[in-house]
């Protein structure tokens, strides 16, 4: 094959998706740090089928215009470091390829490398060892040798950038020392690589077929909870011939309970009709058309005046309310957090943390829902960082600023340093300031057996972390936390912030009190987070 039509391209996408929801947690095994988390694999997996679940639904059928739609699809949905840097890459690959009806094989290769050039801008420090790496060597190697070779045929270019980007992943351990003491290989770099394998699968007329459906999380999915959201979908068919004596009206119906709510499917002879409340219509529509041709079709956008509603701050009718000077949005999991976010004057909570990295997407919809002139973020994970960014850059239209808090003491910490009556760039500064002020530590579990910086990590045992690293695991609880507060509170330390977990005891949590008030000469302040997967969050300042 000397060039890439549309629709073997949409054939890829697929191919490469499948393989990678297929592989995710494999790809999560691989996370160096030993905590329970959604990772790399997961944050991958959501973040590619999110942009290609918007290439099933468009009817356009040039490669170009396929990749703006993917790239788009990557960006909104785009989770995690790993899945903002996934989006950056098929945004590169996208200016490589755009108004191309289709693609020959140095384009194809040229596409991969401006991938790599427009991913490793989007880094403010690059790390070598990682992703970017296994896209900026695979890519350059194939570009070379596809130049120097002369080669047209497309199945064969596939077949090096898959080989590079390997030689390239096996390579990562030497580029970070902690993947060697650990024993794995980068797992950004093997998502990559996951989903290249899927598109050469495609390419060798094996595509790959996926195991089992992936749930395309996304920040309207909270929408099928309602009848009033999403798209009500209605279709009659008349059945072929064909599939008159095979079809199964229950068979239909179970496919479409996977992508929708509300669901109504009734046979009557050779006439079927379907209803459904669903966030993906076209796919709907392409489950029904499998079986016969449509006599009547309808669907209508039951999130629309929900949105506008939301938007607008008011009901219809009644004019809009003024914007507010400053709007805060922070992200945080647990009830209790949130609760005591509001209470710092935080105007809409996010949800998720560490489990569950919120989208971009996520981002610019609670953007969309606060009134105000100038809005702050606080993503409160390192990990959430580029996502909150990624988000602000989307929004040009309002003024968006992103303090990269990278724990909850961190976010809290900020919040109390806000003040309503001050400049921006006061704000900014003061805020800024209180987060490198603060000292945070976490307890958390480990999920596997392991070696990090020299210590030896056994599976369900607790763990303490100090800023990033890891500096005490045993079986205690008790033992982990106060060991962690010994390494956290020094003699400059003014005020302790414990943060209490979801499952610790009012025992457990009335000796780690006192043991602050018997060890250390500094102010406690307890918060009720009712967060998940730690135990304790503890800021020190």
């Amino acid at each position: 094959m000397e060039k890439i039509q549309g629709s073997t391209f949409k054939a890829m996408l697929e191919s490469g998706a499948n393989n990678l929801s297929n592989n995710y947690q494999m790809i999560d095994a691989l996370n160096v740090f030993p905590v329970p988390d959604g990772d790399t694999g997961t944050n991958m997996n959501l973040t590619f089928s999110s942009g290609v679940k918007e290439v099933k639904n468009t009817t356009l059928d040039n490669v170009g215009d396929i990749a703006k739609v993917l790239s788009k699809g990557l960006l909104m949905g785009a989770r995690g470091n790993s899945g903002v840097i996934l989006s950056q890459i098929f945004r590169g690959f996208a200016q490589g390829v755009e108004g191309k009806n289709d693609i020959d094989a140095l384009t194809f290769a040229k596409a991969f490398v401006k991938g790599s050039e427009i991913a490793y801008k989007a880094v403010m420090r690059p790390v070598e060892g990682t992703i970017l790496t296994v896209i900026r060597e695979g890519s350059k190697a194939t570009l070379t040798r596809t130049t120097k070779e002369k080669i047209t045929e497309i199945e064969k270019v596939m077949n090096i950038l898959v080989e590079e980007c390997k030689l390239s992943l096996s390579r990562t351990p030497d580029l970070l020392p902690v993947l060697k003491e650990v024993g794995v290989v980068d797992s950004g770099g093997t998502g990559l690589t996951t989903i290249l394998e899927g598109f050469k699968a495609c390419l060798d007329g094996n595509p790959i077929e996926a195991t089992e459906v992936t749930v395309v999380a996304n920040s309207t999915a909270s929408a099928l909870e309602s009848e009033e959201f999403g798209y009500c979908t209605e279709f009659i068919l008349r059945l072929n011939k064909d599939v008159m004596d095979t079809f199964n009206e229950d068979k239909l119906r179970n496919k479409l309970a996977r992508i929708g709510e509300s669901l109504v499917v009734v046979q009557d002879e050779d006439i079927v009709k379907v209803h459904v409340h669903t966030l993906m219509p076209g796919e709907a529509l392409n489950m029904g058309q499998k079986y016969g041709e449509f006599l009547k079709l309808k669907i209508e956008n039951m999130s629309e005046q929900h949105e506008n509603l939301l938007v607008s701050g008011k009901e219809p009718g009644k004019p809009a309310a003024p914007a507010k000077e400053y709007g805060i949005i922070a992200v945080a999991a647990g009830e209790g957090l949130e609760e005591y976010f509001k209470d710092l004057r935080v105007d809409l909570v996010v949800s998720g943390g560490q489990t569950m990295n919120p989208s971009t997407e996520d981002f610019v919809e609670a953007v969309k829902k606060v009134n105000a002139k100038h809005i702050i973020i606080l993503p409160n994970n390192s990990n959430i960082v580029m996502a909150a960014n990624q988000a602000a850059d989307i929004c040009d239209d309002k003024d968006v600023k992103v303090i990269p808090t990278k724990t909850i003491p961190q976010g809290i910490s900020a919040c109390i340093m806000f003040n309503p009556d001050i400049t921006v760039e006061e704000n900014l500064e003061n805020m800024s300031e209180a987060v490198a002020n603060v000292k945070t530590g976490q307890v958390t579990y480990a999920i596997k057996d392991t070696t990090y910086d020299g210590l030896t990590i056994n599976a369900n045992d607790y763990m303490g972390i100090k800023e990033k690293d890891i500096i005490v695991s045993e079986p205690s609880k008790m033992e982990v936390t106060k060991k962690l507060l010994d390494s956290l509170v020094g003699n400059d330390a003014e005020l302790v912030t414990l943060i209490i977990g979801e499952g610790v005891s009012e025992e457990e949590q009335s000796e780690i009190e006192a043991y602050i008030e018997e060890e250390f000469d500094v102010e406690c302040e307890t918060v009720m987070g009712g967060q998940p997967v730690y135990s304790f969050f503890i800021g020190v300042e």
